[in-house]
């Protein structure tokens, strides 16, 4: 059977719509205009992976500005207009976050109208992504919680309901991101586990744990400039998740220095393997992505692998991401036949 294929989330947005190239971009329209050239984005960001030949599609993140604030800010509890300055991923760079004044609670559906509206555009699987609680913790400022473990399962009961309207939307894959899971190992264990379960808990789709080391934008590069020549993050939080209730765990390995034998931790699970490497500009050809999962496949057997990007792909261009798409399906159609 041949390989199956998808992308970890997001994908850039028109210049039409919003600044290119940015994960945190200006609008370019206001109201029921941006309404619906977000409708008209998630059009073509569906369309071109369809045209690509990725088997399990995403709304491509186009209604989000981005792929953490987009599902936190639209939260009871969490106060979009009061941003203030944080260090976040273990201060590796500032961002500037909502704040957490009050009780987190979800009253209303965040993504349900864009998850409708993008079923709508294929037959085929469908995926939404959803930020993590970790992650979500790591990309606020709390000033109402004092303790990251309460806030987190704050984050995580409004999850679970999140998914339930999702999977009624005719959703078939919910894939939380959790970068914060490759940072803060301790606490991984300690409480990031428990919560991921409860946000997934009786989840009525395939689920999905997304775990990579960023965008390719400067801060993260530099980062992973200096973890040396061998990223053992994965062999840390691999044992966790195997032990974890989630289906699927997606990690980055294309143009890494991650070693191929930790995939093996993963235990049953299915793993989206990235073949595709975010952080550069270059084209992988089709025989590229086939030796990616050349590699994989000596730790893996063939039907717990997908064939996946390394992270989002919202600060790219344009021209540049489809590409590497229809390079992701044709290589992994590669690997299917031998090669």
């Amino acid at each position: 059977m041949p390989f199956s294929t998808t992308i970890a989330g997001s994908l850039p947005k028109p210049v039409w719509l919003a600044e290119p190239e940015r994960i945190f971009p200006s609008w370019r329209l206001e109201g029921a205009e941006l309404a619906e050239a977000q409708r008209d984005a998630t059009r073509i960001a569906v369309a071109e992976q369809l045209r690509a030949g990725i088997d399990t599609v995403t709304d491509g993140e186009q209604a989000r500005k981005h792929f953490v604030h987009g599902f936190s800010e639209r939260l009871e509890g969490v106060d979009a207009a009061k941003r203030q300055s944080r260090g976040i991923r273990d201060d590796r760079y500032d961002a500037v976050c909502p704040t957490v004044t009050g009780e987190v609670r979800r009253v209303r559906p965040v993504f349900g109208e864009d998850a409708r509206f993008a079923r709508t555009l294929t037959r085929g699987p469908l995926k939404i992504t959803i930020p993590g609680p970790m992650t979500l913790v790591d990309t606020v400022v709390d000033e109402a919680y004092g303790k990251r473990s309460e806030l987190a399962f704050a984050f995580a009961f409004a999850i679970r309901d999140e998914i339930a309207d999702l999977v009624a939307a005719g959703v078939d894959v919910v894939q939380l991101d959790e970068p914060a899971f490759n940072v803060y190992f301790d606490e991984v264990a300690e409480w990031g586990i428990d919560a991921l379960d409860t946000a997934l808990g009786g989840a009525r789709c395939t689920t999905a744990v997304h775990v990579c080391y960023g965008y390719g934008i400067p801060a993260n590069v530099e980062w992973k400039s200096n973890l040396g020549d061998r990223w053992d993050q994965y062999a840390h939080v691999l044992p966790l998740l195997a032990r974890s209730s989630v289906d699927q765990i997606s990690i980055e390995l294309a143009g890494s220095h991650v070693p191929p034998g930790v995939l093996e931790l993963a235990g049953t699970k299915t793993v989206a393997v990235g073949v595709i490497d975010v952080a550069s500009e270059r084209v992988e050809t089709p025989q590229d992505v086939a030796a990616t999962i050349a590699l994989a496949r000596r730790h893996l057997p063939d039907e717990r692998i997908v064939c996946s990007t390394n992270c989002g792909m919202a600060p790219m261009s344009r021209e540049v991401a489809y590409a590497k798409l229809r390079n992701l399906a044709e290589g992994a159609q590669l690997a299917s036949e031998g090669f």
